[in-house]
């Protein structure tokens, strides 16, 4: 447990100081959106290309436990739509609420995955990336299109939106590079090993900036069942279906782990743009994000191999 904290702790307190700047408008308030835009397209892609690019896979048996973490999702999916007529909400705020249990917040789990274990934990994480962000996609963007209020998106125009997502290009391109045997190429390699140092940390920092937190003093009730299902219900199913999936050690761990994750601050973008609730969506990212501070390690150490 005292590791695990000393992992987390400073990953949170990168966090807050992104909110400390936010705040005291440092170094303006035209900064944040950009420096996210940069993380999500460029930075974060070249860290999870090089990443796979240069892993040793002959020690981590992964897919077992991207599957179970991808299952756990399927699930929650299930219990949320079976759900949807007692939670006495409209439809708009149930997609948030939808986003709220399924969605992830990469940056975070990256940072503590490589705090954790080191080069293993990235390796693992691209792999369980690459199987639950095209997965927690479609299902978002399928829940929005059923139950949200703006113009409702075509099958052609969701899978565009998943096979153009920047971490699923370089999840692809490290895959290739590795299965290939051509490994990171001279120079290029070079470029995006840099880049990939600096997705961590402003990656963080814009987490902070992005946190609302007069939202979070606004919980509901149904703030606090989605908070219990994302933070708890989803990494104990992720954990016992990555067992019986065969998942162990470190990647079983980093699966438990990306389930555990708070609700990633994309998803108020894709309320805004697809008629979800905005408002409770930036109130469940606030809240959640505050509560792993104090989730993350019980699971993480709960989970332990």
């Amino acid at each position: 447990m005292l590791e695990i904290l000393l992992v987390i702790l400073p990953v949170f307190l990168l966090i807050f100081l992104g909110q400390l700047c936010r705040r005291r408008a440092f170094p303006g308030d035209g900064f944040w959106a950009p420096a996210e835009r940069l993380t999500y397209f460029v930075l974060f892609p070249a860290l999870l290309a090089i990443t796979l690019a240069e892993a040793d896979f002959s020690r981590l048996t992964m897919l077992p436990a991207a599957l179970g973490t991808a299952a756990a999702i399927l699930v929650m999916t299930g219990l949320a739509l079976a759900l949807r007529p007692w939670l006495g909400i409209g439809g708009a705020t149930f997609t948030s609420f939808y986003q709220g249990i399924v969605r992830l917040n990469t940056y975070i789990g990256l940072s503590v995955a490589f705090g954790l274990w080191g080069e293993a934990g990235l390796a693992a994480s691209a792999v369980v990336l690459g199987a639950v962000v095209p997965l927690v996609n479609l299902t978002s963007t399928f829940v929005l299109a059923r139950y949200g209020t703006a113009a409702q998106p075509t099958l052609a125009g969701v899978g565009r939106q998943v096979a153009t997502n920047p971490l699923i290009l370089g999840i692809l391109l490290g895959a290739a590079l590795n299965l290939t045997g051509i490994g990171p190429p001279p120079v290029i390699g070079d470029m995006l090993r840099l880049l990939g140092r600096a997705a961590l940390p402003l990656g963080l920092l814009a987490v902070g900036a992005a946190l609302d937190l007069a939202a979070a003093r606004r919980a509901k009730r149904i703030s606090g069942l989605a908070s219990l299902l994302k933070l708890a219900g989803l990494p104990a199913l992720a954990y016992g279906l990555g067992l019986a999936f065969g998942a162990e050690g470190v990647a079983l761990s980093v699966g438990v782990l990306f389930a555990a994750l708070p609700t990633a601050t994309s998803a108020y973008i894709l309320a805004r743009q697809l008629g979800g609730d905005a408002a409770f969506m930036a109130n469940l990212c606030t809240l959640q994000t505050l509560l792993a501070l104090v989730t993350l390690p019980l699971v993480l150490a709960a989970s332990a191999p």
